[in-house]
């Protein structure tokens, strides 16, 4: 039986598990490997930007105000407009009692600036500072965000509002748009739920691969003969677009014939949002803030977490309109804001758009093929149902991560171009991740394409997608799903090469 999901995140909070998160990251910070020295190199003297971590106040609405760990005490953090290749210089301030990570999303930066304590990033101690430098790149849209395992504690890793938005300027903009408009989405105030399936029918090819559903539902049958319930999930009760809910603070204001330039993150730790802007359509120009090799226009836009989608927007339908998410209940609860048209005045209207589907291939190159591969990694991703003291357990190729060892799964060759073959046996739609690394979507549910290049993919329940990599920035490289849930009880693996 399909249940849904959404509907039972809603019905209230678990009692969440204690785990000590500042314990774990103190272990973590004694224990990983030790990354190249780079230190003596560092430039003296003042840093380009500086960025803070500490415990601070967002108000959401006058009512809904949310305290949490933020960035230079702002949600989101500051935007961070940075030159394509020029040398950056950051200190980034701990004023918190925990080891903190500051992962550097869809960057191709070295293992010791990265920001993950797996590949062997130092943390930035407690009550302390650590000076990075790095040339930045790829250009576009990219983010920057904690990068810890919470586990069940609801107020750590993404969880927080630890997440800022990074544009890398490209050498050459292409100068289609009249202006540019940055936003965050997020949600707050999380809560442990019993979870369900998650539905992948917003996806453009939402059949299943019948041996792949065979294998997870026998699983999730004999997990639910043995009297465990569905495993924890995680929902909200606050969502907001740039720190405000739908309603509160100020409208996005255009003129009639502006050609808008919408950078979209979902900042998110665990939901896959949706986006649409009544009587308007988005051109889609970038993904993951790599240009698309075919522009395409489309009437919502899907995002996994950590995505981004760069789209720009013709404004020729006047009026107050609301750009917010298609489930009714997030977006009344904020998930939108308002755009308003200059000279118009009125209550902002919400028209639900005409049934679509997601379809990465829309972007790609028309009748072209990826390049072979040197090597085929194959992966197949399964859940263990409430395994670990109610939380669901996650395995790649039958094996979890640990968080005490750390050991990479696959050793790579450097130069190669790697293919991996992702499979989904389970009901989850898993946004998977590389670190350090842009990669090629070459096929997406039997589907093949070219040229779409990313960083992060959803795989939809019981599906397959294609990726290609070439190993081509040396040391270990994380590679995980996503959602906060996933990579925190297992769904992660290490690559490693020199």
């Amino acid at each position: 039986m399909t249940i849904d999901r959404r509907a039972f995140l809603h019905l209230g909070a678990a009692t969440a598990l204690a785990v000590p998160a500042q314990a774990k990251a103190q272990v973590m910070a004694q224990m990983q490997p030790a990354p190249p020295d780079r230190a003596a190199a560092l430039p003296q003297g003042g840093a380009d930007h500086t960025i803070r971590i500490a415990n601070g106040l967002v108000e959401l609405a006058p009512d809904h105000i949310v305290s949490t760990r933020l960035y230079n005490g702002h949600f989101p953090g500051p935007l961070l407009r940075l030159k394509e290749g020029r040398q950056v210089v950051v200190d980034i301030r701990n004023d918190t009692d925990t080891p903190e990570q500051l992962h550097w999303h869809g960057q191709t930066v070295p293992v010791d600036v990265d920001g993950a304590a797996e590949e062997g990033t130092p943390f930035i101690p407690a009550h302390g500072m650590r000076r990075i430098s790095f040339a930045p790149g790829p250009a576009g849209l990219r983010f920057y965000h904690s990068h810890l395992a919470p586990g069940a504690d609801l107020s750590g890793g993404q969880y927080s509002g630890q997440v800022g938005t990074v544009y890398i300027e490209p050498k050459r903009e292409p100068g289609r748009y009249d202006r540019e408009v940055f936003l965050m989405l997020k949600e707050f105030g999380p809560t442990l739920s019993r979870g369900g399936d998650m539905a992948s029918d917003f996806l453009a090819n939402p059949a299943r691969i019948k041996s792949l559903e065979d294998l997870g539902e026998a699983a999730m049958r004999a997990s639910m003969a043995s009297g465990k319930p569905h495993g924890f999930e995680v929902g909200y009760s606050l969502f907001s677009i740039n720190g405000r809910m739908l309603g509160h603070g100020e409208p996005v204001r255009v003129k009639q014939g502006e050609r808008v330039l919408f950078h979209i993150v979902n900042g998110s730790a665990t939901e896959i949002r949706s986006l649409a802007l009544s009587g308007h359509r988005f051109e889609v120009v970038a993904l993951d803030g790599n240009p698309v090799p075919r522009l395409a226009e489309v009437p919502v836009l899907w995002l996994g977490t950590a995505e981004r989608v760069s789209a720009i927007v013709e404004m020729k339908n006047p009026g107050i309109w609301v750009m917010g998410d298609l489930a009714d209940d997030d977006r009344t609860r904020g998930m939108g804001v308002v755009i308003e048209y200059a000279g118009r005045s009125g209550k902002p209207k919400w028209v639900k758009p005409a049934p679509s589907r997601w379809d990465y291939t829309l972007f790609g190159k028309q009748g072209a093929a990826a390049s072979a591969p040197d090597e085929t990694l194959e992966m197949t991703f399964e859940k263990n149902n409430a395994a670990l003291d109610g939380f669901n357990q996650w395995t790649i190729n039958g094996v979890a991560f640990s968080m005490d060892k750390m050991e990479p799964a696959f050793r790579l060759h450097q130069g190669r171009r790697y293919r991996l073959r992702m499979r989904n046996a389970s009901d989850d739609v898993h946004p998977v991740h590389l670190h350090r690394h842009s990669f090629e979507l070459t096929g997406v549910a039997g589907k093949a394409t070219a040229g779409i290049m990313k960083d992060v993919a959803m795989l939809g329940g019981y599906q397959e997608i294609e990726v290609d990599f070439v190993a081509d920035n040396p040391g270990r490289t994380l590679f995980h799903c996503h959602q906060q849930l996933h990579m925190d009880f297992g769904f992660m693996a290490l690559f490693d090469y020199a």
